[in-house]
């Protein structure tokens, strides 16, 4: 079942709310209604890696378990906000390669640091790196049980009038 409410109107948050599956066709289509279309199929690969992690690693795919999004558009900037009920993960433990300070202008995912792990665990490695090549601000809150993302809008310079 899937649960939404508000639409997402100034500083207005909207929220859907989905039992634990990987079944994630209609969310992202209701999450990216808004967005332009040029936007949509880099923000659907992101956004699709962040619902696939809290419905799969969060919950365990347990589907007495909810993932609950909220999002907005506030100044120029979308926003996601993916909570999931699971046990959290240490954040601190996330491999350096994929953990990008906020105001650092470049990620390098090139290097595989990842080839020494489970295919699991290299497979989540590698899909924190995509999140920080498609969003410009990742980030967890402390417990590992919510995802914040950012996608700033590009925006047309004005004409200057002489």
């Amino acid at each position: 079942m899937i649960t939404i409410s508000l639409r997402p109107i100034g500083r207005n948050w909207g929220t859907i709310s989905f039992a634990s599956t990987l079944y994630l066709c209609p969310i992202l289509d209701l999450l990216l209604a808004e967005i332009p279309a040029k936007m949509q199929a880099e923000l659907r690969l992101g956004l699709q890696e962040a619902l696939v992690n809290a419905a799969k690693h969060g919950n365990n795919l347990d589907p007495s378990k909810k993932v609950i999004v909220r999002f907005s558009l506030i100044d120029n900037q979308y926003w996601w906000v993916i909570s999931d009920q699971g046990g959290g993960f240490d954040v601190k433990s996330t491999p350096a390669n994929v953990h990008a300070d906020p105001f650092e202008t470049s990620l390098n995912c090139d290097d595989d640091h990842t080839e020494y792990l489970p295919p699991d665990e290299a497979e989540s490695g590698r899909g924190l790196c995509i999140l920080h090549q498609i969003f410009d601000q990742v980030e967890w809150n402390r417990k590992g049980t919510e995802l914040r993302l950012c996608k700033q809008v590009e925006t047309r310079p004005r004409l200057l009038r002489k």
